[in-house]
């Protein structure tokens, strides 16, 4: 007892914490931009970061921020529709691909072009997640997968009729050097090897639609909505949880063991094998592969607020005076340090303190 009192009183003279510090978590300075500044609707479906250049596909156009200016393209300019749910830039030739409620735009050189099921092998006019994989550029519909090759003009369809898919409402697709995973709403996510050219699916091994039963022996639930694939690691959203496949093992997060800050998880997209961003319904989560931060307007007052929970559970707020523009996040991109965030309420610039 006198050695415990002796040692607090000595930490207190010299300053010394006696537990661990807050882990240091990135930090961002967040400047929005709405109608008020030059977006065409407060409701972004996503964001695209093309080098200086970026990309919001809205409720109302496709907007483009070049040299601090806003361009808007709508269905006067070509667009297949006005709501734009999905983006995907092809690099070699800067291409961009846009996936809206009414069918899928090329934007090229400033023509756009657009394929729907009238005039292509489009499987469904509402594409929800488009990316592009060398020649290839895939699409995932209200009804199925989409494949077209850029170089020959032929499409491909993936439905229940040639893959494991026993639901076809497709909500996001994603594509490595060597695998295409999508997302299927209701299906769980399946696995496209691109050498062999075969389809594996992954499921929730309890089945329950309503609660997880095994936490960590499989896919967390069947309604997926974002997959990202980065170091041989699969990282998948849903709205129930997310989870981290390695190829062995399964983890999964949920809010009630973990700094998630909801379960309804719109978009997950991966740094690495251990870090990832995850857009919820209550808030803009980073995880490190231990420690959780969570970025947000206050979900009571509205105010900026950003927290930190460490690997024991310990949750400590961290000063902020500023915050995305909403905390129902949509999607990310990022743009070095900096991030993009596509919310309901305008989209937000986080600019990296160092």
């Amino acid at each position: 007892m006198k050695q415990r009192f002796w040692l607090a009183s000595i930490c207190m003279l010299l300053s010394i914490p006696l537990f661990a510090a807050t882990p240091d978590m990135p930090r961002f300075q967040w400047e929005n931009f709405t109608v008020a500044n030059g977006l065409p609707d407060n409701h972004v479906y996503c964001v695209l970061v093309d080098g200086n250049r970026i990309w919001a596909g809205t409720e109302n156009g496709l907007a483009l921020l070049e040299d601090g200016k806003w361009k808007v393209f709508t269905t006067a300019d070509g667009l297949a529709h006005r709501a734009v749910l999905s983006l995907a830039l092809d690099k070699r030739t800067g291409d961009l691909w846009v996936g809206t409620m009414g069918g899928l735009s090329r934007v090229s050189a400033g023509r756009i072009d657009t394929f729907n099921q009238l005039n292509s092998g489009l499987s469904n006019d509402v594409v929800y997640g488009v990316t592009v994989q060398d020649d290839n550029v895939w699409t995932a519909t209200a009804a199925g997968a989409s494949r077209l090759n850029t170089r020959t003009g032929q499409w491909s369809l993936f439905n229940e009729r040639n893959t494991p898919m026993y639901e076809i409402w497709t909500y996001n697709v994603t594509a490595a050097a060597d695998k295409v995973y999508i997302a299927v709403w209701g299906g769980g996510v399946l696995e496209y090897d691109l050498k062999t050219q075969r389809w594996k699916d992954y499921n929730d091994p309890d089945g329950e639609t309503e609660i997880v039963l095994f936490k960590d022996q499989g896919l967390i639930h069947e309604i997926t909505t974002s997959v990202s694939y980065v170091d041989k690691v699969l990282w998948v959203a849903t709205y129930f949880g997310d989870s981290r496949y390695d190829g062995r093992n399964w983890h999964n997060f949920l809010t009630k063991d973990s700094g998630l800050p909801s379960n309804f998880t719109n978009q997950v997209k991966a740094l690495d094998a251990n870090r990832a961003w995850f857009s919820t319904d209550k808030g803009l989560a980073f995880y490190d592969g231990v420690n959780w931060a969570v970025y947000r307007p206050a979900l009571d007052s509205g105010k900026p607020e950003m927290y930190v929970r460490d690997g024991d559970g310990n949750v400590t707020p961290v000063p902020v005076d500023t915050a995305p523009a909403h905390n129902y996040v949509l999607g990310i991109d990022f743009q070095g340090d900096d991030l993009w965030v596509a919310t309901a309420k305008g989209l937000s610039h986080g600019i990296r303190q160092k």
